[in-house]
């Protein structure tokens, strides 16, 4: 219950005073989000960490999480439970890529929609995410990740610093989920990414968050 308080008090207490004086184009889908779960235990575990599944929380015990163990501008490494894992950001260099604008709003890039302060021209991108469980290195798709702007991996509430970014571990062991919040003026965005007995699954997105 501490949990879930806490998320409805970080998912309402974000609000952004940027308007934009032109109703552009949103290529953003929502097909990859959980509300396209199928009624499964991978939903049922997502639901007691991200925003988007939060009505459906009540009653379900927290899965235990590994907090990230260093980070920087551009990293964020977590370590514990004999598993591994780390983000690395990189600068956008929009010379070697194609945007497709909406007037002034950036709508795609590379022909296909992003996500991370949409609208605008990305100052960096996710350019590695490693992951290992019991020494075993777990492949992770560039495609995975390469539509991920922006990311923001920690954010100030009231002057702190905070982050909700982690790793869960399903209850029976076989699954764990690294999860990414990013506080987005233009509305924020979380992603998880799921793996299963060591092999990457899928990845689950929702954006919006005001």
């Amino acid at each position: 219950m501490k949990a879930i308080f806490i998320s409805l008090c970080i998912l309402y207490g974000f609000s952004s005073s940027a308007q934009k004086d032109y109703d552009y184009q949103d290529t953003r889908r929502k097909n990859e989000s959980f509300a396209r779960l199928p009624k499964t235990q991978i939903r049922a575990d997502l639901a007691t960490f991200t925003l988007s599944g939060i009505s459906e929380a009540i009653g379900k015990d927290d899965l235990q999480k590994i907090p990230f163990t260093t980070f920087g501008p551009d990293f964020m490494n977590f370590n514990g439970d004999n598993i591994k894992a780390s983000v690395k950001l990189s600068p956008f260099d929009k010379s070697k890529h194609k945007l497709d604008f909406d007037e002034r709003y950036l709508i795609r890039i590379d022909r296909k929609t992003y996500y991370g302060d949409y609208g605008n021209i990305p100052k960096t991108y996710i350019s590695n995410i490693t992951i290992a469980v019991d020494n075993d290195t777990v492949a992770i798709p560039p495609m995975a990740y390469a539509d991920i702007y922006n990311l923001n991996l920690t954010y100030m509430d009231k002057g702190t610093l905070r982050s909700r970014n982690g790793i869960y571990k399903s209850k029976d062991g076989h699954r764990i989920y690294l999860y990414l919040f990013c506080k987005d003026a233009t509305g924020s965005y979380e992603v998880t990414w799921i793996v299963q007995d060591k092999k990457y699954l899928r990845r689950v997105l929702d954006y919006g968050f005001m």
